[in-house]
């Protein structure tokens, strides 16, 4: 019987570097106390943990300090913290047609609840974004820009750097998804002028599931506003919510089991280098789209390869639905892919790919191997042998 292989990492990556495993149990055994309630040696531990993720997450993105990394629930809830803490009534934002919907949700929200207008910006075949025509879009009353860096269905990496400079030509805030990009593609919040980057910490950074962060420049901290207010362990003699970082935006308990995992991922990310991981799967994913642009009812979407983009692969397969494909594939081969539309309704409107059901996924992560694409394409070359119609 073959090995399973986890071909979805861009949902979240699996498996987890061990030291992580490692890290989370250490907290659940030997520590189990909170951050910031108690001065406690456990309480002070559970804090120092705390920290060093906040440090470890700062350094892998460039961030001057560590305080601007708000610790959330995941990279939906730092979308959120950041859209709906930033717009105002009568506000103007520049999107893409490339989000997920974890943007495009909350903007749908704030169109609906505070009469915000809503720009969306189309894309190339490619499902690549002009920085020319973010900029064609920006409004006298835009407030913000939210563009997603990497794409989740098509690879694509966005020309943020790009983007980041026609933004602040302009009095708006520069907001990036990056939950594709963040340990997969080497990140630097100042060179690129980005004032809020949302990830979770669950995917190409490696941590637990329920993890995730958003960066917050000092420019912009007086203006966002928090979702939720209650306890930090600091300041506790007022009833309001304290204005520092990053106690303005983390009332309550935080995920410390998770985060001592995040920790250990980010001290695992430094060790084994961004730049070395993205190279790696860089050259699978190009075996991997090389051997599938061979099978000729296959069409795949997305830059090319050896092209700048990420380890994700959306296929399809003409006459099937992307649906069965990912269920053969994973009853039959043992390889666990994605199908439908991955969140992001707009991209696949945009490559003429939502009537069909959208697409079949294959997402790469560091612990994916050269063995593993080679047998995911002999899969699918003998599920192409099946077919009687070409792509």
């Amino acid at each position: 019987m073959t090995s399973p292989i986890y071909f979805d990492n861009a949902a979240t990556s699996w498996p987890k570097p061990e030291s992580v495993y490692a890290a989370v149990d250490h907290y659940q055994r030997k520590i189990g106390a909170p951050a910031g309630r108690g001065g406690y040696q456990a309480a002070l531990a559970a804090g120092q943990l705390i920290e060093r993720a906040r440090a470890g997450v700062a350094r892998l993105i460039g961030a001057n300090q560590p305080e601007q990394i708000v610790f959330t629930s995941n990279g939906t809830d730092a979308l959120n913290l950041a859209i709906h803490g930033i717009l105002r009534p009568g506000d103007h934002v520049v999107t893409t047609v490339c989000e997920h919907n974890s943007v495009l949700r909350p903007l749908r929200a704030c169109a609906e609840d505070r009469n915000v207008s809503v720009t969306y910006v189309s894309c190339d075949n490619d499902g690549l974004v002009s920085a020319a025509e973010v900029q064609a879009a920006l409004q006298p009353n835009t407030r913000l820009v939210a563009v997603l860096h990497g794409s989740n269905v098509t690879g694509a990496v966005q020309p943020i750097e790009k983007i980041g400079q026609a933004v602040h030509s302009h009095p708006a805030m520069f907001l990036v998804d990056a939950a594709q990009t963040v340990g997969h593609l080497p990140l630097d919040v100042q060179s690129l002028q980005i004032d809020l980057l949302a990830a979770p910490a669950h995917k190409g950074l490696l941590g637990p599931l329920g993890t995730g962060f958003l960066y917050i420049h000092p420019t912009v901290q007086q203006q966002l506003q928090p979702l939720r207010q209650g306890g930090t362990g600091s300041s506790s003699h007022e009833d309001r919510q304290p204005e520092t970082l990053p106690d303005k935006f983390e009332a309550g308990n935080l995920n410390v089991p998770g985060l001592a995992g995040v920790a250990a991922a980010c001290d695992f990310l430094q060790q084994r280098s961004v730049e070395n991981i993205h190279a790696e799967t860089g050259q699978l994913t190009t075996t991997l789209l090389n051997g599938l642009a061979r099978l000729k009812p296959v069409r795949i979407y997305g830059p090319p390869a050896g092209t700048s983009r990420l380890s994700v692969v959306s296929f399809s397969v003409c006459g099937y639905d992307p649906q069965d494909i990912s269920t053969l594939l994973d009853a039959s081969f043992q390889i666990a892919s994605r199908a439908g539309l991955h969140c992001a309704p707009r991209l696949h409107r945009a490559l003429g790919t939502e009537e069909m059901g959208g697409t079949v996924r294959f997402s790469l992560s560091y612990a994916n191997t050269k063995a593993e694409v080679e047998s995911a394409l002999e899969a699918m070359t003998s599920i192409c042998a099946t077919c009687t119609t070409e792509g």
